[in-house]
This record gives C-alpha cells, structure tokens and sequence, in this order.
C-alpha cells in the first residue's frame, strides 16, 4: 500500500491517438511530475496484444490510478481491465472525439486534465454489456451512424473531408430497418434508420442524441430515430444541438434484446463491429471508478 502522500499512476498511452498532429504526451506528463512527490509509470500501446500485456503490467506494479491517455478506444480498454476493481480511472483526452471525456467535463489542456486525476472526486460510473462479449462505455448503435462509421474507417480521407465522403455514401444507401426492441417495459416493433443504445447523452463529434442520459443511475437509454433527413444526418455530424422529439422514441431500461430483419451495420463506441441480425445488452451498474471534476458547488458546499 502506497503512503497518502505519495500516489503511484500508470499512464496508458496510444501514440496513434488524434492523427498525425499530436503531443508529446510522455514529456508532458513527466514535466508536471518531474517536481512533485508522485510516481509516474508508463505504458504505450502498441497495437499488438495491448490487452493482456496492459493487465499483466497493471497486475505487476500495482498503480493507485491507471491513466488512459488517447481516445475513447483507449478509455474503453482501460475500463475493461479496471472494471469490477478498485483502481480508479484517470482519463487524459487525446483522440479525435474524446466522446467519453467529454462526457464527463474532462478538460482537454492535458495539466487541467492531470489535475483532476489528482485532485478531482472518485465516482461509480456504469457501463453496458454487449451481447455478453464487450462493455460500451458511450454510445452504440445499429442503421446510419453505423454504416457511417464503417465507410469513415475505409476513407483514406480523414478529418471533415473523410466524414464529407462517408455522409454522401450513406445517403445514397439509406433504408429503413424492421426491429423488434424487448425492454424491461415490453416489446415494441418499429421501423427505424438507426437505433442507439446510450449510456452517455453525447456522440463524440457533439450530436446531443440522449439529452437525459446519465453515466450513473443504473440505466441505459435506447433511441429509436424513426425519421431523418439530410438535415439531421448533419446535425447528429456537425453540431451539439438535440434531435427533433418528433422524429425519435426514447426507452429507458436495464436489459435489451433486439431482433433486425435483416443483418445491419453496427458499432460499438465508434468502433465497427460488422453486420449483426440481434443484439442483447445489460447494464452494469457502478462497475468503473472514475476520477472525475469537482463542481463548483459542491466546492462552496465543502467551504
């Protein structure tokens, strides 16, 4: 066990995070620590068997935070390997969305973001468990934005030009899904274009598709966008503004299974997993420590 002074942080780091324009991620981190009574370790990622190897060393040195310094595929993997623990998350956002981080109000500058895995308050975040395989930490889906997804890995364009490209080919190929959506409150049948599974309220490029959400009251959201136009496929791209309540139908559940008609396109955290005719999830309440910002208020309530 580590003094109270002195804090031992493991500092899991994907040098492939948000392009080719990038930090020094490492030297960063080492000039905040190089004056301070804390002990900073480091791991970077490699794209080869990241997993084990990341769980073995964390096993190994057993670190008092464990820091995911890239995107929400990074942050995803550390969660997977924390969850159920003690360990507490620390998140330094350097991908291209930083959906989760966003989620949370974790700053961007990289010292703001130390800070508050330093200082910040520990707190039980939920997760949902997909089809018994993986955890979805943000938001997945099935229909549109997934076929977008996939056609934006592909691109060799990448920023606003590759989602320009991927948004043109989706329109072209839109179609409607037939669903069977079974929830703690019953079984729905729908059409839809895209059905969402939330845990958080935000997509990762600012489309507001769950306003209610909540990372942390037992549930998670399931959105059914029935009706989309051109001009909604750019909001849910291009802005933070909330989908038309018209055109969605909101559930708010601890379990789902979900039948397609037919095999559709769907994604995990911004990750496409493939083709898929069924999809069952749960929620996992609490499973992931956090360290998140401390309010304002609840900094003048402590005063």
């Amino acid at each position: 066990m580590h003094n109270q002074q002195t804090l031992k942080l493991l500092f899991v780091i994907n040098p492939v995070s948000g392009g080719k324009e990038k930090n020094d991620w490492e030297t960063s981190i080492r000039d905040y620590f190089k004056d301070i009574p804390h002990i900073a370790e480091f791991y970077l990622l490699t794209g080869g068997n990241d997993k084990s190897s990341l769980q073995h060393y964390i096993q190994t040195i057993t670190p008092d935070r464990v820091v995911a310094v890239g995107g929400d595929g990074t942050v995803k993997m550390v969660t997977e390997l924390l969850k159920e623990t003690s360990i507490p998350l620390g998140i330094i956002p350097a991908g291209s969305a930083n959906g989760m981080a966003k989620e949370l109000a974790i700053p961007l500058v990289i010292e703001e973001a130390i800070k508050i895995i330093m200082e910040g308050k520990c707190e039980k975040v939920d997760c949902i468990k997909i089809n018994e395989e993986e955890i979805c930490i943000h938001v997945s889906d099935i229909g549109l934005n997934a076929m977008l997804v996939k056609y934006f890995e592909k691109s060799k364009k990448r920023g606003m030009w590759g989602y320009g490209k991927a948004i043109f080919k989706v329109l072209w190929e839109k179609q409607k899904m037939a669903v069977t959506i079974t929830t703690d409150e019953g079984t729905v049948k729908r059409q839809a274009y895209m059905v969402a599974l939330a845990n958080a309220r935000k997509y990762g490029t600012g489309a507001n598709i769950n306003p209610d959400g909540n990372v942390s009251d037992g549930k998670f959201e399931i959105i059914i966008v029935r009706k989309l136009n051109v001009l909604e496929i750019f909001k849910a791209i291009f802005t933070d503004r909330s989908f038309r309540p018209e055109k969605i139908e909101v559930f708010s559940t601890t379990n789902l299974e979900m039948e397609i008609h037919r095999k559709a396109y769907f994604q995990v955290d911004g990750e496409y997993k493939g083709k898929v005719k069924s999809i069952k999830a749960r929620i996992l309440p609490g499973v992931i420590n956090v360290m998140l910002p401390v309010l304002e208020e609840e900094k003048v309530a402590v005063a």
